[in-house]
């Protein structure tokens, strides 16, 4: 690996998991649509040791076959794998850290592209609220 290149992967410790983090999410996080996706978020005052946490869900009603289901979480996965990178400068300086949910919306299947276009723009404007320049 070159150097200076930082190696992108999403580990374990990166994917939300247990109910009551969850339910903190959804109850309390912030929530709007970069289509085909919802994204809901919320800033963590405490520090973990993987910052930035995600999950992934695409609901039964909108994609009946259980093989879209897991190829459209995979590659949501992988659009926030090689972009997660622009999150990472707004986490570091505040001590905070960020749970993602991504919720998907389209009832039919989405190309790599469109997905990847989708979380850009949603990583942009986690990142633009979190650095506090505007109100989210």
């Amino acid at each position: 690996m070159m150097e200076g290149l930082k190696k992108r992967t999403l580990r374990k410790g990166q994917r939300i998991s247990g109910v009551k983090r969850m339910e903190h999410l959804f109850a309390h996080g912030k929530s709007f649509i970069s289509y085909p996706l919802r994204v809901v978020y919320v800033i963590r005052s405490s520090r973990d040791d993987y910052p930035i946490s995600v999950m992934v869900s695409v609901p039964k009603k909108k994609l009946k076959s259980a093989v879209a289901r897991n190829r459209m979480k995979r590659l949501v996965r992988e659009a926030f794998r090689q972009n997660s990178h622009l999150l990472d400068i707004a986490t570091f300086p505040h001590e905070q850290s960020l749970d993602i949910a991504f919720v998907y919306l389209k009832d039919e299947l989405c190309d790599y592209a469109t997905i990847q276009k989708a979380v850009l723009k949603a990583l942009s404007e986690i990142a633009r609220c979190m650095k506090g320049n505007e109100k989210c």
